[in-house]
């Protein structure tokens, strides 16, 4: 009897590096690649994975179908659809009574929800998770998941003197695809879902974009001016820009430390290529935190004992998100999110300091509004840093409040990006109604 796998795809968007593939390609007879657009309209949760902005549905629908395009050089196809996982999954597995399930472990509540949900459904079947996303392993942490260093310092000085797996090669052959029966599914995500043209659009998606930036930026001496360059606001050359084709999984952090590691032996090895490394330990440690602390990612007081004293008022968000705030700086960085799907890291502090902090908003709809825009949102990533900056999460010095003048006189001191991105006008009042909701009088923009 055959032996049928489904691969559920969804943040592991390549076949380089990727141990769920090729395990899935050792034991199964035949395979089914499924990647599903749950384009859910109403969010029921902070949970649920956002409507996606049409600059981050952009660059995933290339990353798709990228995907498809190496899969094809194997005699596979990526199956998409426009619906659930669950719903989807459930049905293939019983149409073409698929024997084993595969995926990348992944940090979202929502995400593992419906893997447990299946688990527990189709118990009979063979469930098989891989590490895919991170530098380490599970196995090969130095503590549990539920004993994680509280600190990202104590995290680093257990981490960052292991020596980093390889990244395993592409595999030599896949499965043959199962008949596919529901050809209407495939022609609804090429109507519905495909690339649209985008003048302002800063990257390609796909594996194949990834993988040639990344030799691009190493065959550059951009790494060893890294650190001195990192905290500008915009532009192509002053950050490795890597994170785009991480967030998708497209490009695997272990072939990033391998090319790096390359650079410092032939090229150069100093203080930017270390703090290179540095940011990336700083995203292994939000994974990690993400698989520990779980639904409290997602929650209002997140891992803290108290919640905030911050609120939501519909107005202040709509003129944050839109970039119709007293504070130039921030209105500047929201119209180039909006615009791009990309904000320098400078510029995602500086807006969610903005957000918390001059603003009392409630947290969580900056993070929800984030995972909404940016084509490089990572689950673990976007709220573990809201969660840092709000004084919930893993600073032991809580509120991260930057002062946005000082801010802008440092780096950009001569308004150039200010200028660049708004017209210069900023707001005298932020709100036209008071506490109460009566129109206060005399406001003006």
């Amino acid at each position: 009897m055959q032996k049928i796998g489904l691969l559920w795809f969804n943040h592991d968007l390549r076949v380089d590096d990727n141990a769920t593939l090729l395990r899935a390609a050792s034991e199964v007879d035949k395979l089914i690649c499924l990647y599903c657009v749950d384009h859910c309209t109403v969010s029921p949760g902070f949970e649920k994975p956002a409507k996606l902005s049409p600059q981050r549905r952009n660059f995933l629908s290339q990353s798709l179908q990228d995907l498809d395009a190496l899969l094809d050089r194997y005699g596979q196809e990526l199956v998409v659809r426009m619906e659930p996982p669950l719903e989807a999954i459930a049905q293939l597995i019983t149409v073409h009574d698929v024997s084993h399930l595969y995926r990348s472990k992944h940090v979202g509540t929502y995400e593992n929800t419906v893997w447990q949900t299946l688990r527990k459904r189709y118990s009979m079947l063979n469930f098989t998770e891989c590490d895919t996303h991170t530098l380490l392993s599970s196995a090969l942490l130095p503590f549990t998941i539920d004993q994680l260093p509280v600190t990202f310092s104590s995290f680093r000085r257990l981490i960052e003197k292991i020596e980093i797996p390889p990244p395993l090669g592409a595999p030599s052959s896949l499965p043959a695809p199962v008949v596919a029966t529901d050809l209407y599914w495939q022609q609804a995500w090429q109507d519905k879902f495909g690339p649209t043209k985008n003048s302002k659009a800063l990257f390609n998606g796909g594996a194949s974009a990834g993988e040639r930036h990344l030799q691009a930026y190493f065959d550059s001496t951009l790494a060893s001016s890294y650190k001195k360059t990192r905290n500008a606001m915009d532009g192509m050359d002053y950050s490795t820009k890597f994170s785009p084709w991480l967030g998708t999984g497209s490009l695997s952090v272990r072939r990033i430390v391998q090319h790096l590691r390359h650079y410092e032996l032939t090229v150069e090895s100093n203080d930017s290529t270390g703090w290179i490394y540095f940011e990336l330990l700083w995203r292994e440690y939000f994974q990690w935190y993400g698989h520990a602390h779980k639904q409290q990612l997602f929650a209002f007081e997140g891992i803290a004992d108290s919640a905030p004293t911050t609120s939501f008022y519909p107005e202040r968000f709509k003129k944050w998100c839109t970039g119709n705030t007293p504070y130039a700086i921030v209105n500047a960085c929201m119209k180039h999110l909006n615009a791009t799907g990309y904000l320098s890291n400078r510029g995602r502090q500086l807006a969610a300091s903005c957000f918390v902090h001059e603003l009392n908003l409630d947290w969580r709809h900056g993070a929800a509004y984030f995972e909404q825009q940016l084509i490089d949102y990572d689950v673990a990533s976007n709220w573990g840093n809201w969660q840092y900056l709000a004084g919930v999460g893993a600073d032991p010095r809580g509120h991260r409040r930057f002062n946005l003048l000082k801010q802008a006189q440092t780096y950009d001191p001569d308004n150039e990006y200010v200028q660049r991105w708004t017209d210069g006008r900023t707001l005298q009042h932020l709100d036209s109604v008071d506490a109460a909701d009566w129109p206060i009088a005399n406001h003006s923009i």
